[in-house]
């Protein structure tokens, strides 16, 4: 019997998918396992118990996934599962920046009790007058899931489309348009775009890579659009250069002090993956990577241990071992399985900067001593009998 936690609330659609074999819980030092949202953990007191963290969504910058490394704590997130939802509202974002949407519909707020409305506002709809987004240039930054999204359906609504990313994965290029134009030098999208998007992780080389001088690189038409991560850009640079007319619009699902309403900046409460159908499709692959971990020791999409996946164990027993990645760690399992009489029938092992996970079928029963041995072996963070 397994038990999970839910530390937000978590679509039903995805706890539905645990089995019989697992319990919720109302406290986390109680839980094999942990569903998160939103909630900041780089505080809590992680129980010795839990197996796994799944973040219903893409980002864990709510997470502290070192700590979480060091405790043998496989941490999960759901790229991908809410990408539609992001790519829709960054259309919306474009379009209300480029048209002041938002000041018309202020206007008719304001004037609801004009008995003449519908003849004022033919007076008044051009001072809401725009451009529209059909013939401009599209610079996308980070062609993961929600990227690619963006960029392809930017190409079908008549856009010209710049796509930087150094880091590209074989399956995004795949799904990615041919008529997505890949840059190599981030600096000409800010140069030649009249519209920037960022879809980028915040890691420590992405914080604030919009500054004064990707700013002073821009065209003062330029429209930044932020659904990602508010450190990706510095925002009183942002906002100074809205202010003196550098930088034309500055959209951003992440409100804070600073940019809730300055000049040029136009603010929603991070609505990107609010949506029904994210929240289900989040939670149900959150569900499913936590099982698939702790029925079969399968890592799929962990950010903080390498994915390892061989499928459902056939042997008489299978071992994972989350260990740090040094050398000689493979000869240690085997001799100590081998003192115990073990057989290794198959056995994957990878890695991932400083850790590393391997996972070993076995032709006969592990005992808990031989788990017992394998914790405390120089190196290992967790070692666990998943069978």
């Amino acid at each position: 019997m397994f038990q999970y936690h839910c530390l937000n609330p978590i679509a039903s659609i995805g706890l539905d998918l645990f089995s019989e074999n697992y319990k919720k819980v109302e406290e986390i030092k109680d839980a094999d396992a942990v569903l998160v949202r939103s909630a900041a953990m780089h505080e809590m007191e992680l129980p010795e118990k839990l197996l796994a963290v799944a973040r219903a969504g893409a980002g864990v910058n709510n997470i502290p996934l070192d700590k979480c490394a060091e405790k043998g704590i496989v941490v999960f997130n759901t790229p991908g599962a809410n990408a539609n939802g992001v790519k829709e509202l960054v259309f919306a974002g474009m379009l209300y920046a480029s048209r002041d949407i938002v000041g018309g519909i202020q206007w008719c707020l304001e004037n609801q009790n004009d008995e003449n409305i519908a003849k004022t506002a033919e007076k008044q709809k051009k001072n809401f007058a725009g451009t529209e987004i059909a013939g401009k240039k599209l610079g996308v930054i980070g062609l993961g899931a929600i990227g690619v999204l963006v960029a392809n359906a930017a190409v079908h609504m008549g856009m010209e489309v710049y796509g930087y990313d150094p880091y590209i994965s074989v399956s995004a290029a795949w799904n990615l348009s041919r008529s997505v134009k890949h840059i190599s030098n981030v600096e000409d999208i800010y140069r030649e775009c009249d519209y920037i998007t960022l879809h980028v992780p915040l890691l420590d080389s992405t914080k604030k890579m919009i500054n004064t001088d990707a700013i002073k690189l821009m065209k003062p038409t330029a429209i930044v659009l932020n659904f990602a991560r508010d450190l990706l850009v510095d925002e009183e640079a942002m906002v100074d250069a809205l202010a003196a007319g550098k930088v034309f619009r500055y959209v951003s699902d992440f409100p804070n002090p600073t940019t809730v309403g300055a000049k040029g900046c136009i603010v929603t409460p991070h609505l990107g993956a609010s949506t029904a159908e994210s929240e289900d499709n989040c939670a149900i692959m959150a569900v499913r990577e936590i099982r698939d971990y702790l029925e079969n020791g399968n890592i799929i999409h962990s950010v903080n241990f390498p994915d390892c996946n061989m499928g459902a164990c056939t042997t008489a027993g299978r071992i994972g071992i989350l260990h740090r990645n040094e050398k000689g760690m493979l000869s240690l399992y085997t001799k100590l399985l081998g003192d115990a009489g073990i057989n290794i029938d198959g056995m994957a092992n990878k890695s991932k900067g400083d850790y590393a996970y391997a996972l070993l079928d076995v032709d006969s029963p592990v005992t808990d001593e031989v788990i017992e041995k394998l914790n405390h072996t120089e190196g290992v963070l967790n070692a666990r009998k998943i069978q």
